[in-house]
């Protein structure tokens, strides 16, 4: 998310109606989330200014690590440096850190390819916005999930019913810190998460949400502790169950 919302906001740098602006002081502290969207605080170091040149060899566009050469237009600026600026800085200071950490298995190939692709400034703005917003359809469609067997036929589902909330099993990433709380699809989604933790025995979906509408399915080491709950449903293995009286 975080990630998403700061490629729209280069994009709408890159073609704002000033041109394409550069923010010289490029630091995560410059950057605050609001409603969801990351929102720049500081615009005192943003500049429409696109370094002069007569040919290549004065574009070179430097950083503590990498130089690229850029090339040198007919009108004496070099080719989107403020875009390409904005853009390694944005693979240095967060796409690094947040890119390779928390997605699904099979969308992480696509993720990988696009810290590659900036790191090396083989994507501008454009392609990398198209970029993220495919992972982004693939995400919330489902269309990532890879075909497996169906595993919610393990589980017996208890209508009316929730666990009690309380510290369990922790897992990673979760959107609890007392226990395992994650995003998925759908059920089947949940059941193979399930299937693939030797602790869990249980899952409940939560009427919680994600930004993306995902709903969120707190995952269990029991189930025994069970409450009245209208609108809940639990989802108990099988195995689990076996031998007791639901």
């Amino acid at each position: 998310q975080i990630c998403l919302s700061l490629v729209k906001l280069l994009f709408y740098l890159a073609h704002s109606p000033l041109g394409s602006i550069v923010l010289l002081d490029f630091q995560p502290r410059q950057f605050v989330m609001v409603d969801g969207n990351l929102k720049v605080t500081d615009m005192d170091d943003a500049s429409t200014e696109e370094l002069s040149c007569k040919e290549d060899n004065d574009c070179t566009l430097d950083f503590p690590t990498k130089s690229f050469p850029l090339k040198c237009s007919a009108v004496g600026k070099c080719e989107g440096i403020n875009e390409k600026r904005n853009l390694f800085n944005a693979y240095r200071y967060f796409f690094t850190y947040l890119l390779p950490h928390s997605a699904p298995p099979s969308l992480r190939p696509l993720l990988s390819d696009i810290l590659n692709a900036t790191g090396d400034l083989r994507y501008g703005i454009n392609e990398t916005m198209k970029a993220f917003e495919k992972v982004l359809h693939l995400y919330k469609s489902g269309l990532y999930l890879q075909k497996r067997p169906l595993l919610l036929k393990d589980y017996i589902s208890l209508k009316g019913f929730r666990t009690v909330e309380g510290e369990d099993y922790k897992c990673w990433p979760s959107y609890s810190h007392q226990g395992c709380l994650l995003s998925i699809h759908s059920t089947e989604e949940a059941a193979a998460i399930c299937n693939s933790k030797s602790q869990c025995q249980s899952f409940i979906v939560t009427q919680q949400r994600t930004w993306t509408g995902r709903p969120l399915a707190s995952f269990q080491s029991s189930w025994t502790d069970l409450i009245p709950d209208t609108n809940a449903v639990v989802y108990i293995k099988r195995s689990a169950s076996s031998g007791e009286r639901l």
